[in-house]
């Protein structure tokens, strides 16, 4: 079976779908979702998001120097795709999508009740890499909804929140645990013999 060559692109999936929250005050509160996101440092915690000059969020996020990475849920799809075709200078995403935006504890951006985790982040580094601009950015805190911390093991379960990811212009739920990190070389436990 052969390969079919096509230009070069971005056919990096899936990805994250995550929302946006950005604005000082209120009134300029807004949500853009955005794929082009990961992390890109432990230590210091540091993650970017790419964002084209032209929307909405961009000019709120590099006036202000932070923002809000909201993970996305099955749960909040519609509005997570919604906040992506909508212009935030045409529309209030907050509350045509019935979102809740709440108190971050070191930004002045807002976090997005609704999402199980809300990552907040101040801008370090902007590059200008061409139809989009990288935000690299330090986390300054993160909020995790304690309706997914397990209260025997203190495990924080995301899954169970079922979280989005996009893959080739189609969101998708997650699927099934087939291993986990270091299982490959984890060495099998003994058997114990005495049941």
């Amino acid at each position: 079976m052969g390969k079919v060559i096509w230009k070069p692109g971005t056919m990096i999936y899936p990805l994250p779908a995550v929302m946006v929250s950005c604005g000082a005050v209120p009134e300029e509160y807004n949500i853009i979702t955005i794929s082009w996101t990961g992390t890109i440092c432990t230590d210091p915690a540091m993650c970017y998001i790419s964002v084209r000059p032209g929307r909405h969020s961009y000019e709120i996020i590099k006036k202000n120097g932070e923002y809000v990475i909201n993970l996305t849920t099955k749960s909040l799809a519609f509005a997570t795709d919604w906040c992506g075709v909508k212009s935030g200078s045409k529309h209030k995403k907050f509350e045509e999508m019935r979102l809740t935006p709440i108190t971050a504890s070191k930004v002045k951006a807002p976090m997005i009740e609704e999402s199980p985790v809300n990552i907040e982040c101040v801008v370090k580094q902007i590059i200008e890499l061409g139809s989009h601009h990288m935000f690299i950015s330090e986390v300054v805190a993160v909020n995790a909804d304690e309706r997914y911390i397990d209260e025997r093991t203190g495990l924080f379960r995301l899954n169970d929140a079922v979280p989005v990811c996009y893959s080739h212009g189609k969101y998708y739920e997650t699927g099934n645990l087939i291993g986990k990190f270091g299982f490959s070389v984890e060495k099998k436990k003994k058997r114990d013999l005495r049941h």
